[in-house]
């Protein structure tokens, strides 16, 4: 992998509102493209913010007009010079970031505005909920440059399905915020962007009244369902659920129901 001669802190910016962390991709002169710097700094805070308690929801967003285009054109013209070694390197590091996010314990909630291009609509199939305002442009664009969606495939087939993503992956079009709302890339549009904080707010504030516990077991046990054939899955399930019906917060939580008062989480 091509290493960085120091690592720029201002590739990202992590801005905590109580227990909602709020991670914005900052490179807007190059629409917070891609290069090798971004990806390890990504990787880094998403593993902190994941080990970090008090985290309860992850907002991630874009500085400047666009959400990520993709990959910066002077890290792909370097690539040209690279090894197949040095290649391979380098989409090692993009896919144990993109992994990281996918399996992110908190929700990740996808602030999305101006273009997710490439890379950039990889991140949007990796959000737990990702909104978008209605002038936003999406696209699985690699092969206009001869190249694949290879690393994000993994989580544009869980996102959309084989078929929408053939489609559009093939083609390498670019498509709208409706589109990416009726092929379940997306979860909501907004009107502007200007609408976007009200409702990525609504989000958090759902995200803030259910159980941590159960929101990160619950992550866990869709994408091990999703791996395992249909059989095994019956002892996968009701190990999982006797194993939070008997926690803290599933004992908390059901006779908070029963009792009419706030859960223990929600304090």
């Amino acid at each position: 992998m091509r290493k960085a001669a120091r690592m720029e802190p201002t590739l990202l910016t992590v801005r905590r509102d109580g227990p909602v962390a709020h991670l914005a991709l900052a490179r807007p002169e190059v629409r917070n493209a891609f290069n090798a710097e971004l990806i390890a700094e990504l990787r880094s805070a998403l593993e902190r913010l994941d080990a970090d308690a008090g985290v309860r929801a992850v907002v991630l967003s874009g500085a400047g007009k666009t959400f990520c285009g993709g990959a910066d054109v002077n890290w792909m013209r370097a690539s040209l010079d690279l090894t197949r070694e040095a290649n391979l390197e380098d989409a090692r590091a993009m896919s144990r970031m993109f992994r990281t996010l996918d399996r992110l314990t908190k929700p990740v909630i996808g602030r999305i505005h101006g273009a997710a291009l490439g890379g950039g609509a990889g991140l949007v199939a990796c959000c737990d909920v990702a909104i978008a305002s209605a002038d936003a442009l999406f696209g699985f664009t690699e092969t206009k440059l001869g190249i694949m969606p290879a690393v994000i495939s993994p989580f544009v087939l869980a996102k959309i399905g084989s078929s929408h993503a053939r489609a559009l992956a093939l083609t390498g079009e670019r498509f709208s915020a409706a589109r990416a709302l009726a092929i379940g890339l997306v979860h909501e549009v907004v009107a502007t962007e200007a609408d976007l904080d009200a409702a990525i707010d609504r989000v958090t504030n759902e995200v803030r009244s259910a159980s941590p516990t159960g929101i990160a077991a619950t992550k866990a046990l869709f994408a091990r369902v999703r791996e395992e054939p249909y059989d095994a899955t019956l002892e996968t399930t009701a190990q999982a659920i006797a194993a939070q019906r008997t926690s803290a917060e599933g004992q908390d939580g059901l006779r908070a129901f029963l009792e009419k008062r706030p859960a223990a989480w929600m304090a």
